[in-house]
């Protein structure tokens, strides 16, 4: 017995979300602001999976905290006291791609 397209569907976002959910740099996936980044089956949800016929979108919360750690180190090295806290805030990611 062949499963039904959803059921094919929400096993495929389950497996995206495994996989994406095993990088390092990945804290874990996220639905977004109103929920609609997710795949639904009978009585489940893969949260931070989308799949379409035109795509497949993946919503992630990640760990950054690396990159503020280079940036406040750079940012001690040159202030001139370093009784101060250096406060890193992340405001946007760039693509590469773009």
């Amino acid at each position: 017995m062949t499963p039904a397209p959803a059921e094919v569907s929400l096993s495929e976002a389950e497996r995206i979300a495994a996989a994406v959910s095993s990088l390092p740099s990945v804290a874990g996936l996220h639905s977004g602001r109103f929920g609609l980044i997710a795949s639904f089956g009978p009585g489940r949800r893969v949260n931070g999976v989308r799949i379409d016929e035109e795509a497949v979108t993946v919503s992630v919360t990640v760990e950054v905290p690396f990159v503020a750690d280079t940036v406040a180190t750079a940012v001690r090295s040159v202030v001139r006291s370093h009784d101060r806290a250096v406060n890193v805030f992340i405001a946007d990611l760039a693509d590469p791609e773009r």
